[in-house]
């Protein structure tokens, strides 16, 4: 897939209205994890280097179309100054008369933040409006937020319409390249591993991928979800009943192409989840009554890392269990290292994913991590995705 790219663009003192996604965790104030800041970097410094000035835009949380003083960019904008080594000037809002007097100030290799562009309920809607707009504040538009490109959001879809000058960030670049080639002829045996909850919204990805992939290994809800559909015993191991008739499904697709297939051998078992539970691992693949999964168990860790070993091609959407508790946490933590140490393509996407690798110490060790949950699942369902159809060449 070809898309538009800041290389083959001429930035010379224009002003540049650069839609990342800072969707930071925030506590007290606080960042504590600047990731998704840091991902766009190299895009920021580019754009720069070529004599823009840049007008960067984000959402943050969920204000619902209000202004809520803790979903505020302020935070983020002292962060990314500290980042930089820059000046990032702070707007109290993404549109207005005060709004665009700091633009129409901005002199080239300057950097402004606007205000959470959620604080409107236009941006969520797409409003045509609310994008004239930011359209307005700019020469030249670029998304590098991957994570909200299944939106048709106002910044990341409707703007584009209004500006003539639409191009891809590193990141997103970067995103395709990795996702697109899960999709396009990856190199066998090909291991999806399917972990943690919302298996409702991974059924159309798997369903895609079952053409390709080899092997699949499951954990956490997900495995619950698929082992009540094979009709065993979970105990009070939390599943997600409105996915097992579609996990019914799959399991008769998987038979019928001959795939290999994996619940686990055996489980890391509670009857309350909190720090101090005692636990005990079971026999075999079942959860017995008044019992709750939340690892996978010794065996079915080799099982996974020998699955692993075998792979070329590495897609891990997911934890095996409860990984945020330390003592359950390790059959995430090896399969994570086992992927680290193994020859094989790898890309792990999801919500957890970050927090997965870095837990286990092995982030610059795996090919890719994808910084969008849901839109790294929609781009490997359909090998595409709104707002990177109004980017391609």
């Amino acid at each position: 897939m070809k898309i538009k790219s800041i290389k083959d663009r001429n930035y010379k003192e224009k002003k540049v209205f650069l839609r990342v996604d800072y969707n930071v965790p925030i506590e007290n104030g606080v960042i504590t994890d600047d990731t998704r800041i840091t991902t766009t970097i190299p895009t920021l410094n580019y754009l720069l280097s070529q004599g823009a000035s840049l007008i960067i835009a984000s959402h943050l949380g969920r204000p619902e179309g209000k202004v809520v003083s803790k979903y505020s960019l302020k935070p983020v904008a002292e962060r990314l100054s500290q980042i930089l080594n820059k000046e990032v000037k702070f707007a109290p809002d993404c549109i207005g008369d005060e709004v665009k007097k700091m633009v129409s100030s901005l002199k080239e290799g300057e950097i402004l933040l606007l205000e959470n562009l959620r604080f409107h309920p236009e941006e969520e809607k797409g409003d045509e409006n609310f994008a004239k707009e930011l359209a307005l504040l700019c020469d030249a538009y670029v998304n590098d937020a991957f994570g909200t490109c299944h939106r048709k959001h106002a910044s990341v879809y409707t703007i584009t319409k209004f500006v003539n000058d639409s191009a891809a960030g590193f990141l997103i670049e970067k995103e395709v390249q990795a996702l697109s080639r899960l999709l396009i002829n990856p190199e066998r045996p090909f291991l999806l591993i399917l972990g943690g909850a919302k298996v409702i919204d991974k059924i159309n990805m798997v369903k895609n991928l079952l053409d390709k992939v080899d092997t699949i290994i499951t954990g956490g809800v997900t495995a619950y979800t698929f082992c009540k559909a094979k009709n065993w015993e979970i105990g009070d191991s939390k599943v997600e009943d409105e996915a097992v008739p579609v996990a019914k499904e799959i399991i008769k697709e998987i038979n019928k192409r001959h795939l290999e297939f994996h619940t686990p051998l055996d489980h890391v078992i509670v009857q309350k989840i909190s720090e101090d539970a005692p636990y005990i691992i079971t026999e075999r693949g079942t959860v017995p009554h008044g019992w709750i999964g939340v690892d996978i168990g010794p065996q079915a860790i080799e099982e996974y890392i020998d699955c692993i070993n075998r792979a070329k091609t590495i897609f891990w959407n997911g934890p095996m269990g409860i990984y945020e508790i330390e003592k359950f946490a390790k059959g995430t933590i090896e399969l994570a290292k086992a992927i680290a140490k193994s020859n094989a393509f790898s890309v792990i996407g999801g919500g957890d994913s970050v927090a997965i690798v870095n837990k286990a110490g092995v982030a610059d060790k795996i090919s890719y991590i994808c910084t969008g949950g849901g839109a790294s699942l929609e781009f490997i369902e359909k090998g595409t995705l709104p707002c990177i159809e109004v980017l391609k060449e």
